[in-house]
């Protein structure tokens, strides 16, 4: 068995189907097929039972997958251990990290810091701030929005006001569409106490991402609020104000999180010292 193969049998948990799984890790359907047959012969049991929606892990398939995680994990404490021993920064950093800091900020503080420490790999997942709080678990360093995650170590990266924002003059809000757009629950709440604030707006349309609120916003199609963080252009074109709640403008922190004693590798603790260095000179 390849760690390859471990990793694999993760993803088929994670994904839940050969055609999802296959599209992630990038190899053709066939071959994660024919690769999971092999897996399977080799423990000499089915590990996944195949059902029309997904795939359902046998108890054979639990005790694998359990082997599989430790296997992996096992591997990248050894080469980080050897890595702080060496006092090398390299070895792998592994990120969860939040939609809107992945669309805005993620390419460049990524090339930036991988151009600086090449022997450094990276691996990344993103998603809302609640998913990444979700599977923290899984990551050397989470990004998320609002709060930071409790028993974790952070690092406060930026704060960022809110504004409400529309084509139209705002002394026409009363039955403007509200446009919203999904998000963690911390966010969803502020914007449920704005809301109850003003009851004249109408709650029309919920959306994937704030890009796509922003651009229905554009023409004309409702107000929507947006984080300081990506409106560099539109204050010179379309109607804003800070977003007010409780008398007080809104804001949300962006922070980064680590496990206790996580920063202790030489590899995450320099990924966050770039972030620092980010933050302060954009």
């Amino acid at each position: 068995m390849k760690l390859e193969d471990f990793q694999l049998l993760l993803a088929l948990k994670r994904y839940g189907t050969i055609h999802a799984t296959a599209k992630k890790v990038l190899i053709s359907q066939p071959a994660v097929t024919q690769r999971l047959k092999y897996i399977e012969a080799y423990f000499g049991s089915a590990l996944f039972l195949r059902t029309p929606k997904k795939l359902i892990p046998t108890p054979s398939g639990e005790l694998v997958l359990k082997h599989a995680d430790f296997m992996i994990q096992s591997e990248k404490k050894i080469h980080e251990k050897l890595a702080a021993a060496r006092g090398e920064i390299a070895g792998t950093v592994s990120i969860g990290a939040s939609s809107l800091f992945s669309q805005y900020f993620l390419a460049g503080q990524l090339q930036s810091f991988m151009n600086k420490y090449p022997d450094v790999s990276i691996d990344l997942v993103t998603g809302t701030s609640e998913e990444i709080r979700q599977t923290a678990e899984d990551f050397h360093i989470c990004i998320v929005r609002g709060d930071p995650i409790p028993g974790y170590e952070t690092h406060h990266l930026f704060h960022d006001r809110l504004y409400l924002f529309d084509s139209l003059p705002f002394e026409r809000m009363e039955g403007r569409p509200f446009i919203e757009f999904k998000s963690d629950q911390g966010f969803q709440i502020l914007l449920d106490k704005w809301l109850a604030e003003n009851p004249g707006i109408k709650r029309s349309f919920k959306v994937d991402q704030f890009e796509t609120a922003k651009q229905m916003m554009k023409r004309g199609i409702g107000a929507t609020v947006l984080p300081e963080s990506i409106i560099k252009n539109e204050k010179d074109y379309y109607h804003h104000k800070p977003l007010m709640v409780g008398g007080e403008i809104a804001a949300r922190e962006t922070w980064a999180c680590t496990k206790e004693n996580m920063s202790e590798l030489p590899q995450v603790r320099a990924y966050i010292e770039h972030l620092h260095i980010f933050f302060k000179d954009s």
